[in-house]
């Protein structure tokens, strides 16, 4: 199996089932862990030298960071029926969840390049705050939650996250951002998190390079990572089976900007 697809594991005892850092991806930025708990399952962590964005993929759960007390938060029960609560922690941090229900948990993971004394303070992102926005026409339509977009402060950290129809393609035409060359393009890390509707349903992601030293596709199924460290990287949803995928990114610079494929950028001008 190639390393930059990632399946989900039995749940250790914090119910971790995926965990992606930026030694086992072979990178310099992006970690990505997935929790599944149970009702009434807890967990506790440190953020040490990394800032962090919680995201309740689905469930319900009590949350604090420090002494401070975010009472519960988390509303739909699935990725596919409503929008993300979130929660932004900073570097230097030790947070705590307890699950109210079953709780999908996603652990998003960057460096901290803040002083001690000009960190951010942690928050809650509500769904209201996870401006939405729809993009593409046609069988490129996809339902956008910008949930730690670059116009919110963060350090490092880049999370949005994309219902795709069945039937349409996203993050497409392909797109890519791996040149540290601003204003036209900037280096960000990825990971792709999937789940799918119906969960027995499949989809499809490409990783490629123009000179194709990179070139693998792989059939997604429900619950798997793709990471993404350099290339073009569209995905498709087949007819009948919605997709949601979480994208975590990071790089030198808090900045998206993309460059897309010549070959087929032409379909944005027609």
């Amino acid at each position: 199996m190639s390393h930059l697809l990632v399946k989900p594991s039995t749940p250790d005892q914090n119910g971790k089932v995926i965990e992606v850092t930026p030694a086992n991806a072979g990178w310099k930025y992006v970690g990505f862990n997935v929790h599944k708990l149970s009702k009434d399952q807890a967990i506790s962590e440190q953020t040490t030298d990394r800032e962090i964005c919680l995201v309740f993929v689905s469930g319900k759960g009590t949350v604090s960071v420090d002494d401070q007390d975010f009472g519960s938060l988390g509303e739909r029960m699935s990725p596919f029926e409503g929008d993300p609560w979130s929660v932004y922690i900073p570097g230097g941090c030790t947070w705590s969840l307890t699950a109210e229900t079953d709780v999908e948990l996603a652990v998003c993971s960057a460096p901290v390049t803040s002083a001690p004394d000009k960190r951010l303070k942690p928050r809650v992102i509500s769904p209201k705050q996870a401006s939405r926005e729809t993009r593409g026409q046609g069988t490129n339509v996809r339902h956008v939650a910008n949930i730690l977009p670059e116009t919110e402060p963060a350090d490092s950290l880049l999370v949005v996250e994309v219902i795709t129809p069945g039937g349409h393609w996203s993050s497409y035409p392909p797109h890519k951002h791996d040149q540290d060359a601003l204003p036209n393009e900037s280096l960000l890390e990825e990971t792709y998190y999937h789940r799918l509707n119906p969960s027995q349903g499949f989809a499809f992601q490409r990783v490629y390079t123009d000179d194709r030293s990179l070139d693998e596709t792989f059939a997604i199924e429900d619950g798997n990572v793709v990471l993404v460290p350099e290339g073009y990287h569209p995905c498709g949803a087949p007819h009948g089976y919605d997709l949601y995928y979480l994208n975590v990114m990071a790089g030198p610079k808090r900045v998206w900007k993309f460059h897309n494929d010549p070959d087929h950028e032409w379909m944005l001008k027609s």
